[in-house]
């Protein structure tokens, strides 16, 4: 048998082009990370600055410091890049623990009608929301990148309410499943509708009148006179 191994000793020449073609540890960031922040970071603001018709994936690219090849490796399009940098705010939504589940969900409601408020939100949301109705990939990233991602805050306030006893336990999987879904479509609903379609403020008494109303059902709403 040959033996790969040698008993020369190793020129400093020769170590230090070894060392070379060995690629350096890299701390911090990685590259990766960082570009897709600047890149959704950048369409953010050119749906700001320009709006949707206008928005080209070559100005998001020239925004964010980085080759329009980039943008391609990553994003099908323009309608998948504005539904990540929209779905990457609504990440910013946490759950508050305020003492109830009343107050837990105030906080949440004006949390997401901020966002909503947001001029980057508002229109990149609605621009996707419209080209989703005749692209089914589309209605398919929207929902699991801002929809399914969001349903956290909703299983975990409930759970807290169920450990505070402000809601009975669902033993079910599949109920509470739907129990899940329909918390969320209500709760979403109402303030999409409200921010973006009525116009209307999300302020603290509409976000307390329609807590109210959720939880206790409509015998709690306030009658006229």
């Amino acid at each position: 048998m040959i033996s790969l191994t040698t008993d020369r000793p190793v020129s400093p020449g020769y170590r230090r082009a070894m060392q070379s073609r060995t690629p350096a540890s890299r701390t911090g960031r990685p590259r990766s990370a960082a570009a897709n922040a600047a890149i959704l970071a950048a369409t953010r603001q050119a749906l700001v600055e320009l709006g949707w018709s206008r928005l080209t994936l070559g100005d998001v690219a020239v925004r964010a410091g980085v080759a329009k090849t980039t943008l391609y490796r990553r994003w099908a399009g323009k309608n998948e890049l504005v539904v990540d940098a929209v779905a990457e705010l609504f990440d910013e939504l946490s759950l508050p623990d305020r003492g109830s589940l009343a107050a837990d969900i105030e906080g949440v409601v004006l949390q997401f009608a901020a966002i909503l408020a947001r001029p980057e939100a508002r229109s990149g949301l609605m621009a996707v929301v419209a080209e989703s109705t005749r692209d089914e990939a589309l209605r398919e990233r929207i929902r699991a990148s801002i929809v399914d991602r969001q349903k956290r805050l909703v299983l975990a306030g409930r759970a807290r309410a169920q450990e505070r006893g402000e809601l009975p336990p669902e033993p079910d999987a599949g109920e509470a499943a739907r129990t899940v879904d329909l918390i969320f479509d209500m709760v979403a609903g109402a303030v999409v509708h409200r921010t973006l379609v009525s116009a209307e403020p999300a302020d603290e008494e509409w976000v307390h009148g329609f807590t109210r109303v959720l939880l206790s059902g409509l015998a709690a709403a306030p009658r006229p006179g």
